[in-house]
């Protein structure tokens, strides 16, 4: 569909009166709004948008150069998409947004925005809505902005809270359960291996018993940053058990893969030589228990965790600092130990 430019008032008519009218409602409305015209630039840069942004009115209207108020570098804000009929590209330039097949009714996005001249980063909500002449054709398209950056960030927080563990900020129990959940429906379909490691930390209650608790969190952060480098994929999970219990959750894994991974924990954290008079050779030492399975029907995640578990508790028994394997399959603890 065509567009054009909105047609001038007659001069001392009624149409003049009411279009200066709503162009001065326009500029001292406290949401900060700017227009665009048929052709993309800025008829109207109100003095909320000027606040909001830091950038003065006479930089940008009559230009095409709004975008730089939001933006390091050029792209569409959401009055562009609608401008140049480009709604499709909403899902890729947006990270969250409305059915963009009634824009015709006005469309809403939501967006992290540089704000350049600011120097700040602004979570806005974003609304733009088309005005038509009676022929249907755009003559203007006005997008309205509000700062919802103190709502998103207190969200994210939430979502932080619920999913991760506050002292060493990885997945939480919570999130090992669902993972596990996950990934055992997903390998059983795909007929594919899923290793689960469980590691405790050796004498951890000594530990904090001689040198407090303050270092005892401090042991439990340093030992999840560990476990962290020690996976390679986005698809594994590294989560905090409970206590000084962690466990990682290897996708696709067997269980040669699942023991390379296990070394390089142990390597990783004799590098940290954190000083344990209780602990094996002086420091802080974790025992590792290891399990793989290939789900199938029939099979119960369980299986996997009790599994872990019993060679965990194996590490533990035949002197700790030392990794033991054990597969879903065997019908006795026959445990491999390194």
């Amino acid at each position: 569909m065509g567009a054009k430019k909105p047609a001038k008032p007659n001069a001392g008519g009624v149409a003049e009166s009411e279009y200066s009218f709503a162009v001065n409602l326009m500029q001292f409305l406290v949401v900060p709004t700017f227009v665009l015209d048929a052709e993309g630039k800025v008829l109207i840069w109100n003095k909320a948008c000027e606040r909001l942004t830091g950038v003065p009115a006479n930089e940008v209207l009559g230009t095409r150069e709004h975008w730089s108020a939001f933006y390091d570098s050029p792209r569409p804000c959401l009055a562009d998409l609608v401008v140049q009929n480009r709604m499709a590209e909403v899902a890729t330039l947006y990270v969250s947004h409305d059915d963009s097949t009634g824009q015709a009714f006005g469309v809403h996005a939501e967006n992290w925005c540089v704000m350049p001249r600011l120097g700040t980063e602004l979570y806005l909500a974003i609304d733009a809505g088309p005005i038509y002449d009676v022929d249907g054709q755009l003559l203007a398209v006005v997008e309205t902005l509000r700062d919802m950056s103190s709502q998103k960030k207190a969200q994210t927080q939430l979502e932080f809270l619920a999913t991760c563990d506050g002292l060493t900020g990885i997945a939480n129990r919570r999130s090992f359960d669902e993972k596990l959940s996950a990934e055992w429906r997903r390998e059983c379909r795909d007929s594919l291996p899923l290793a689960l490691i469980m590691i405790d930390v050796d004498h951890f209650k000594l530990f904090n018993d001689t040198y407090g608790h303050q270092m005892g969190d401090k042991c439990l952060r340093k030992i999840s940053e560990i476990l962290t480098e020690a996976v390679r994929r986005p698809s594994d999970l590294v989560a905090r058990y409970g206590g000084e219990e962690f466990a990682l959750i290897l996708p696709s894994i067997d269980m040669e893969g699942a023991e390379i991974v296990a070394s390089r924990i142990r390597d990783g954290i004799a590098r940290l030589a954190i000083v344990h008079s209780s602990g094996e050779g002086g420091q802080v030492t974790v025992s590792i228990g290891i399990a793989t399975a290939f789900p199938r029907k029939g099979m119960k995640q369980e299986s996997l965790l009790l599994s872990a578990d019993n060679a965990l508790y194996s590490a533990k028994r035949n002197g700790r600092n030392r990794i033991v394997s054990q597969r879903v399959e065997e019908e006795s603890p026959n445990a491999q130990t390194s």
